[in-house]
């Protein structure tokens, strides 16, 4: 589950545990909570700004694929009622990111695969640990189809279409030296301890700047407003497309644990 810390002006939200963190209702709807918990307590606060980090090797590896297509009940699992609500699920978590009146910071200081790229690329800012950890568009290795919503967020927080291009129709998997060269990362840093220090540190500034939270969440919605849109797609957790790959398998966690 999460989290949620209030140190000064800040707020840290952290994804607890030891696991590879799968985004399923339970640990989305945790998230949830904890956005909204920073939300209203940042009413009666000043300026404000929101850190994201997780415990162990994963920040996130993406959607509880495992969970998604073990649905006991014949009909729902035929009529894909987990995906479905796994998604819609998701993508709640991702406007209330877009619409919270503060910065958000995800310091990332395990593998972010899939769901997982997604969940850190929907914050204002990136930062990562460079001993461990990589940026994963699995789908192509695991094949799925990505949802349009993810490639939408792909091209608003990623500027080249040869690095569209690498993220999702190679599956490259982004160190964070590479995530700062192709301009998805906003810094590296040494460790875990390091990242998170960084992003304390990149939160008081952005509180320093002492902007108007409500604007802010305003000004962001505008920019973002084509991924909004697209977030009104009832799309699935993915079209499994055949071949020889379980659909509930996901990323090989054991191979990803290693690195």
């Amino acid at each position: 589950m999460c989290s949620l810390e209030k140190r000064g002006d800040l707020f840290i939200l952290t994804i607890t545990g030891d696991d590879e963190h799968r985004l399923n209702p339970t640990l989305i709807d945790s998230i949830r909570a904890a956005l909204n918990r920073a939300k209203s307590e940042s009413e009666s606060m000043g300026p404000t700004a929101l850190i994201t980090t997780s415990e162990g090797k994963f920040f996130s590896n993406g959607y509880d694929l495992s969970w998604s297509g073990s649905d006991p009940d014949p009909i729902r699992k035929q009529t894909g009622v987990r995906p479905k609500e796994m998604s819609r699920k998701f993508r709640l978590l991702v406007e209330e990111l877009i619409s919270l009146p503060m910065p958000t910071i995800a310091a990332v200081t395990g593998h972010a695969s899939a769901a997982g790229f997604i969940l850190a690329v929907s914050h204002d800012y990136l930062l990562m640990r460079k001993d461990r950890g990589f940026l994963y568009m699995s789908e192509l290795d695991i094949k799925y189809r990505i949802p349009n919503w993810f490639a939408t967020v792909v091209k608003n927080k990623i500027a080249s279409p040869l690095i569209w291009r690498n993220v999702v129709l190679t599956a490259a998997k982004i160190t964070a030296a590479k995530g700062v060269e192709w301009g998805i990362v906003d810094s590296a840093h040494e460790s875990a301890a390091e990242t998170v220090e960084a992003a304390v540190g990149l939160g008081m500034d952005l509180v320093s700047r002492k902007w108007d939270g409500e604007i802010y969440a305003g000004n962001r919605r505008t920019v973002f407003s084509d991924v909004l849109a697209a977030l009104a797609s009832d799309e699935t957790a993915g079209d499994f497309s055949g071949g020889n790959v379980d659909p509930a398998a996901g990323v090989n966690s054991k191979a990803v644990s290693r690195l």
